[in-house]
């Protein structure tokens, strides 16, 4: 594993949460980085990796960092409600966005604007956890296509695996014994070219999705040596909530069933 050295300053909130977050993950976790050095060392780049697990965010930004860059996240609103805990997302660059709603054409203009003072931005186009029930990568969204579309910049996918086993998904209580190994592994870029130069139609943003979402796939078969479903778990499609934890939603139907038994 090659770790590349980090070119740009880092400021105040990236090096406090370094100094707290990385000894910690080196601590409860082994690491496995495959082809990082796939990441661009600089310029705007878009970082799509799949989700598994709501410890994520801290190693797939342990898996940028450790190649040199500063991670950036379209973050969920509710985060940055706390005056202490927005001013650090603030401070460390992180980028608010409201789910499922209007306001969030303002994180994609952020997102571009970002990318066009050459930032990394992760994104799980997914975005949430993946309801398939074997953890495979679902139907993704158009976010990152969006952006990248707009931008022109590189799209850098990476498949994860291994988190899950240290906070399973929907779960408070982290599992860190035996210590987990966690694997990640970056592609190459996602050949947009051809739908950048033409008109970014919902169609063209459709293909770039479908195309990002089957390299991060690809990657994910490779990572644990199995197949993916060949049609992608859909939760609209299916009944399930798209954000939220979608068991909460089996759990009340379960209770109302056993009710009507018991009248």
């Amino acid at each position: 594993m090659r770790v590349r050295k980090l070119e740009r300053r880092r400021g105040w909130a990236f090096t406090v949460a370094a100094s707290i977050l990385k000894p910690t993950l080196l601590t409860a976790t082994s690491r496995t980085w495959i082809d990082g050095e796939k990441i661009p060392a600089t310029g705007g780049c878009i970082i799509a990796i799949n989700h598994i697990s709501h410890v994520d965010p801290l190693l797939s930004a342990h898996f940028v960092y450790d190649h040199g860059r500063l991670p950036r996240y379209l973050a969920k609103s509710s985060l940055f409600s706390n005056k202490y805990l927005g001013g650090f997302l603030t401070s460390a660059g992180q980028i608010p966005v409201e789910r499922l709603s209007r306001n969030a054409i303002g994180a994609y203009d952020a997102a571009v604007r970002a990318i066009g003072d050459g930032e990394c931005i992760i994104i799980y186009p997914e975005g949430t956890l993946t309801r398939d029930p074997d953890l495979w990568p679902m139907k993704g969204k158009t976010g990152a296509a969006r952006i990248a579309l707009a931008t022109g910049c590189p799209v850098i996918p990476v498949g994860q695996w291994g988190a899950q086993e240290v906070l399973p998904p929907y779960t408070k209580t982290p599992h860190l014994l035996p210590r987990k190994n966690i694997v990640m592994k970056a592609g190459d870029p996602v050949r947009l070219d051809d739908l950048v130069a033409g008109p970014h139609t919902a169609e063209a943003t459709a293909r770039a999705t479908e195309r990002i979402m089957a390299a991060i796939t690809e990657l994910v078969e490779d990572l644990r040596g199995g197949t993916a479903p060949t049609e992608r778990f859909d939760p609209r499609q299916r009944g399930v909530r798209e954000i939220g934890n979608p068991n909460d939603d089996a759990q009340r139907a379960g209770h109302r069933s056993r009710r009507k038994r018991s009248r």
